[in-house]
C-alpha cells in the first residue's frame, strides 16, 4: 500500500465521525450523571496511575484486590519483579486466586521514532521477548504503542511511522501468531483514530487491535468519543480518564484530570464503550499533575502536522471545545527533575487519591465494575 493510498483510505473512513451526537452523549456536552444502561463491565486501572508508588506485580494486584476491583494492567518490563518464567507462573496463579484479571502493555515498536530504544535491538526481537512475558502470563493480547504527540510536528512525517510500523508488523505476524497474542495499539497521541483504523485494517485485525485512550484524542483534535466510535471494531482493551478542553486565544487547550471532573462528557463516552465493546474491561489510567497543553489550532503553524484531518472532524472538536471549561479544582503540579521530595511526595499521594476518587465515580455514578455489584 502506497502512502497516498494509505491516506485517502484513511481520510475515506464512510458512516463515521460526523458532527451528529453519538450514543447516550448529551446535547449540551456537559458530564453524564447517569449511564444510560445498568450493564456491568470490570473496572480497574493501569499501574501508569500511580506510577510514582514504584510498586511491583503482587503489590499492584494486592491492591487492585484490597480496592475490590476486577482488573489491572502491568507494564513489561518495568512493573514486574522478574521476568522469568518462574515468577510469571507465580504472578499468574497469584492474580487468579485473587480475581484480579491481567493484561499487559509494552513500548515503542517503531524503528523511525523517537520513542523508539535501540538498546531493545529490534522491534522484532523486543515484540519477542516482550510477547513471551505476556505468553507466560497466559494473556492472548498486549497493549503496544508507536510514538508521542511531538511525532506530528517532527521533521520526520508520520506516515514515514506508519509504513515503518507497518513492515514491523508484517514482520512479527508469524511470531505472534505462534505466541497466540494479539498486538493492541494504542492511539497515543501521535495518530488520529482515522490512521490508526487504516493500519489495524492494513495489517489485519486478527493480529493486530487498538487499546482505546479516552485523554490521547485531545493531543490530536478529537472528540474522544469520535474516536471510539472509529475504533470500536478493534478494541482490545482500554484506557480512561477525563480532560478539562476549553477555548484559549491561540485555538484550545486540555487538561487531564480525574474522572467526572472533565468537560468531554466522559459519562457519555463510557455507556458508548459498552454498548460498542461488549465484554471488554474500563481500565482507569488517570493522569493528572501536568499543566494545561495548548493547541494552537489558529495558528498556520500548527496545521502542518494535521494536513490530513476533515474538516467535519475538526469541527466536532471546536464544538466540543466551546462547550467546555477549565479545571477550577486543586491540583498539585510538577515534572521529572523540578522538584524536591516534599512536591514528589505530594505528586504520589495525588495520584493514589485521584485513581481511588476516580474508581470511586466509574462506580456510584458509572455503575461500572463486576465485584463492586456483587
Amino acid at each position: 500500500m502506497t502512502r497516498r493510498n494509505f491516506l485517502s483510505v484513511a481520510a475515506a473512513l464512510p458512516g463515521v465521525g460526523t458532527a451528529q451526537a453519538p450514543p447516550g452523549r448529551a446535547e449540551t456536552g456537559t458530564a453524564s450523571k447517569t449511564a444510560v444502561t445498568e450493564t456491568r463491565v470490570r473496572l480497574g486501572y493501569d499501574a501508569y496511575s500511580i506510577r510514582d508508588l514504584k510498586w511491583k506485580d503482587r503489590q499492584h494486584i494486592d491492591y487492585a484486590a484490597a480496592l475490590n476491583l476486577d482488573a489491572v494492567q502491568l507494564s513489561i518490563p518495568d512493573d514486574f519483579e522478574s521476568v522469568e518464567a518462574g515468577h510469571l507462573h507465580e504472578v499468574r496463579d497469584y492474580a487468579t486466586a485473587k480475581s484480579i484479571e491481567l493484561s499487559v502493555g509494552t513500548g515503542c515498536i517503531c524503528p523511525t521514532n523517537p520513542a523508539w530504544n535501540p538498546a531493545h535491538g529490534s522491534p522484532e526481537q523486543y515484540l519477542a521477548g516482550s510477547g513471551a512475558v505476556a505468553n507466560q502470563l497466559g494473556l492472548k493480547a498486549m497493549r503496544v504503542f508507536i510514538g508521542s504527540p511531538t511525532d506530528r510536528h517532527a521533521k520526520v512525517p508520520i506516515e514515514t511511522h506508519i509504513q515503518s510500523t507497518l513492515k514491523v508488523l508484517r514482520s512479527v505476524r508469524a511470531r505472534m501468531q505462534d505466541l497466540g497474542l494479539k498486538l493492541a495499539i494504542e492511539n497515543h497521541g501521535d495518530l488520529t483514530a482515522r490512521e490508526l483504523r487504516a493500519l489495524v485494517e492494513t495489517a489485519g485485525p486478527d493480529m493486530v487491535g487498538v487499546n482505546y485512550d479516552s485523554g490521547n484524542p485531545m493531543w490530536v483534535m478529537e472528540d474522544p468519543a469520535q474516536a471510539l466510535e472509529l475504533l470500536a471494531p478493534f478494541v482490545v482493551t482500554s484506557h480512561f480518564r477525563d480532560s478539562a478542553l476549553f477555548e484559549h486565544p491561540r485555538g484550545a487547550a486540555f487538561q487531564w484530570v480525574a474522572m467526572g471532573d472533565g468537560a468531554v462528557n466522559i459519562g457519555g463516552v463510557v455507556d458508548a464503550y459498552k454498548q460498542l465493546c461488549p465484554g471488554k474491561s474500563v481500565l482507569l489510567e488517570i493522569i493528572t499533575g501536568r499543566p494545561p497543553q495548548v493547541l494552537p489550532y489558529l495558528e498556520d503553524e500548527w496545521w502542518k502536522g494535521f494536513r490530513t484531518t476533515p474538516a467535519a472532524d475538526f469541527a466536532r472538536f471546536v464544538r466540543l471545545a466551546r462547550q467546555g471549561h477549565a479545571y477550577l479544582g486543586p491540583m498539585v503540579i510538577g515534572g521529572p527533575g523540578q522538584h524536591g521530595e516534599p512536591l514528589a511526595a505530594a505528586l504520589r499521594e495525588q495520584q493514589r487519591l485521584d485513581l481511588e476518587r476516580s474508581l470511586k465515580y466509574c462506580r456510584e455514578t458509572l455503575r461500572l465494575g463486576l465485584r463492586a455489584q456483587a
